[in-house]
């Protein structure tokens, strides 16, 4: 799979030309065999470093590598894979607080998607 389309790419890049906001994850990168969830809202200009929330155990902001990931050999001949159908919806701090809360980030998934769909119907 390609972990990164030309329009994310371009998104992430984008986001990274202004660090100082408060971002929305673009993309999503996960293990399908186990542990490893990636949320990713910033690319820097060298096209590998990106920024956000790594969860591999314990939910940490900070960087990590594009190409690393790529070349993550797993069992089955699958690697590290992008969720086509992930929705950002909040900022990454937001993100990186319901993780820590919920014990990770799939966790915090389930618990801002539902607060996210409540509020929609509420509106």
């Amino acid at each position: 799979m390609i972990l990164l389309t030309a329009e994310l790419r371009e998104r992430l890049l984008a986001n990274g030309r202004q660090p100082d906001i408060d971002h929305v994850p673009v993309v999503k990168f996960f293990n399908p065999l186990g542990a490893g969830v990636w949320l990713a809202s910033e690319l820097d200009a060298d096209g590998d470093r990106l920024f956000g929330l790594a969860d591999l155990g314990e939910p940490e902001l900070g960087s990590f590598s594009l190409a690393e990931m790529a070349a993550v050999r797993l069992p089955l001949g699958l690697g590290i894979e992008r969720d086509l159908l992930f929705e950002g919806m909040v900022p990454i701090s937001v993100w990186a607080d319901a993780a820590r809360e919920a014990g990770g980030i799939r966790e915090a998934e389930r618990v801002l998607y539902t607060a996210h769909r409540a509020r929609s119907q509420d509106e």
